[in-house]
């Protein structure tokens, strides 16, 4: 296997441990002024004379209140993503997620007052300068105003999550992350006991045998967690519809284009320009079928490498090809980053209990953003760890917000990570040998087509499996697997044939489990990134101040609102247009050169 090195990160601006006093000292402070607010806010809201200076008073302190108290939610989180195997962090979670359910019950008043305002009176107070910080926020919560239930009945959902929903979503994470999957090499070596993270990374190894080894590895594994991993999903789809019937939602994904604070329309035009142009993926696979010299390509061959392995990429060089890229378009942009290396922020050590993935996370505006994940010294962890600095330095700029205005909607969350990918890939790739060359077009092409039409592909998945439990009552391991390829091979048209083993392969997606819909947002930020980075080509240095005020705004402004301070209209077709045909110029240049480079005995 890869090196890892080893680099943990700290998170001491949090707290020292689960030990802490502070993290008992922060619970009881944050529920006493709870119960302070409380007293001073309730039903002072809904009436005809409530003035703008109260009512941003009453938000001022319910910030305070939340961001003091997603510390130890936050830092809870962060040691269980780190090792679920240690069941004192299990309970360490279990804690906080309590005690913060237990502030929540205490302060649900205030929004659902806001929502419950007259039409004339909220919008007397959205005019009011001593509201202009908190006018996004207050927008938005108007927004779920149909959708809201009594108070009693917010409390009871709220009390009974963290033994519902939350409970199955901790389920399935701990189950993945501690399953031990058992790979046997192909030279009939002794059985090797693997993590999911680095069985799949074995997905990329030049022999196809190993990749088959690994693709039977991953199927076992999986089918071995069939019962759980099915029941667990049928449950939370189910819970889903609950909760979608009790609050109105008219359809399944509803509740994520509010929260993403995105027009179905919208949404819509960007995943319909996705399906729309499948063929790019096709028309890649053929080539890459070509190179490798195989009569058919299916699931295991997919993110076969080209030639031979490159030279392992240590984690220095990989530090410094993502630190020189980004100070090649902006200098803030590469000294934010630069503070993830310099103050320990990111954990990048491969470790068993340690779960897979790859995550930046906010925490709040007055401690720092943290980068999780798992550092193999393969070019694809030198783009990943681009990506999750890209989301780094989009939460540290952020952080000039206040905390509700400090994280943005989750297809605006993917723009900075996106944009950051794609500057350490041109400057890998401008100095490659023709046969590197080459390959990282592959690798990159590959990366895209993961990110915007399988993530859309992903979401049709979704779409369908929602649909089937509301219609066909609880589904058979058999009817997901087969809504899984359906919506996959889709994608692929006839360039790749996904076995049956793939069947199974959808319980790997975890936000299936804790993000329903979460998928889509992949797509819009990959296409959105990709059309606004042939802008930055052309805009010089007026555009990078653009984007770099841009990142600043963290989640204060609506994503139309947001593009709109770089000239961008989310509903013109022409634009999500331009995003594919960047991506088409990528594939027309790796089809370029590999007719330069001539054809050669095939590397698999």
């Amino acid at each position: 296997m890869a090196a890892s090195p080893n680099v943990r990160w700290d998170l001491s601006a949090l707290f020292s441990g689960m030990d802490d006093p502070r993290i008992a000292a922060t619970w009881d402070t944050s529920l006493a002024r709870a119960d302070r607010f409380a007293e001073r806010f309730r039903d002072t809201l809904d009436t005809p004379d409530v003035t703008a200076a109260h009512l941003a008073e009453g938000i001022r302190e319910m910030e305070g209140i939340y961001q003091e108290a997603a510390k130890p939610a936050n830092y809870a989180q962060l040691l269980m993503a780190a090792d679920s195997a240690d069941p004192k962090i299990g309970a360490f979670l279990a804690a906080q997620m309590e005690r913060f359910s237990e502030l929540q019950v205490k302060i649900m008043f205030f929004e659902l007052e806001i929502q419950e305002m007259a039409d004339e009176v909220f919008a007397r107070l959205l005019d009011d300068p001593a509201l202009d910080n908190y006018r996004h926020y207050l927008q938005v919560a108007r927004q779920y105003r149909p959708h809201k239930l009594s108070e009693p009945e917010e409390i009871i959902l709220e009390e009974t999550a963290n033994t519902g929903c939350r409970a199955w979503v901790r389920l399935y994470e701990e189950v993945m992350a501690n399953h031990v999957f058992r790979l046997t090499p192909p030279d009939g070596g002794e059985v090797q006991e693997l993590t999911e993270e680095e069985t799949t990374k074995l997905l990329r190894d030049p022999n196809r045998e190993m990749r088959q080894a690994a693709g039977d590895a991953l199927t076992q594994g999986l089918e071995d967690l069939e019962r759980v991993v099915v029941f667990t999903y049928n449950n939370l789809v189910q819970d889903k519809r609950v909760g979608d019937r009790l609050r109105s939602h008219p359809y399944p994904e509803h509740s994520r284009h509010l929260a993403n604070e995105l027009d179905k329309s919208t949404v819509d035009l960007v995943i319909d320009v996705c399906r729309a142009n499948y063929g790019l993926v096709e028309r890649y696979y053929r080539v890459k079928r070509e190179i490798l010299g195989l009569p058919e390509l299916t699931h295991i061959d997919r993110y076969a490498p080209l030639f031979p392995a490159k030279a392992e990429v240590p984690w220095e060089q990989g530090r410094d090809i993502v630190l020189d890229a980004f100070g090649s378009f902006s200098l803030t942009l590469a000294d934010r980053a630069r503070e993830f290396f310099d103050q320990n922020w990111i954990d990048a050590e491969s470790r068993k209990g340690k779960q897979g993935g790859a995550f930046c996370s906010y925490n709040t505006p007055d401690t720092h953003p943290v980068v999780f994940q798992t550092y193999q010294s393969h070019y694809d962890d030198v783009m990943t760890l681009a990506h999750e600095l890209g989301h780094g330095a989009h939460a540290s700029l952020s952080r000039a917000q206040t905390y509700l205005n400090y994280h943005g909607t989750l297809p605006l969350a993917e723009l900075a990570s996106t944009f950051g990918e794609m500057l350490v890939f041109e400057k890998i790739v401008a100095g490659a040998t023709p046969e590197d060359r080459l390959a990282l077009y592959g690798e990159k092409i590959e990366t895209i087509f993961a990110t915007v039409f399988r993530q859309s592909s992903l979401f049709a998945f979704e779409q369908k499996a929602h649909e089937a439990r509301r219609e066909e009552g609880e589904l058979s391991p058999e009817r997901f697997g087969e809504l899984w390829q359906e919506s996959v091979q889709e994608m692929f048209g006839d360039s790749i044939t996904l076995g049956d083993q793939h069947r199974g392969w959808w319980a790997m997606v975890g936000h299936f489990f804790f993000a329903p819909f979460y998928v889509y947002a992949y797509s819009f930020g990959e296409l959105l990134a990709l059309s606004l980075y042939e802008m930055a080509k052309q805009g010089g240095s007026e555009f990078e101040q653009k984007y770099i005020e841009l990142l600043r705004l963290g989640g204060s402004r609506s994503p139309q609102e947001l593009m709109a301070t770089v000239g961008v209209n989310l509903d013109d077709r022409a634009f999500w247009e331009g995003g594919v045909a960047a991506i088409e110029r990528l594939v027309e240049a790796f089809e370029r050169q590999w007719a330069e480079l001539g054809p050669r005995p095939a590397q698999v």
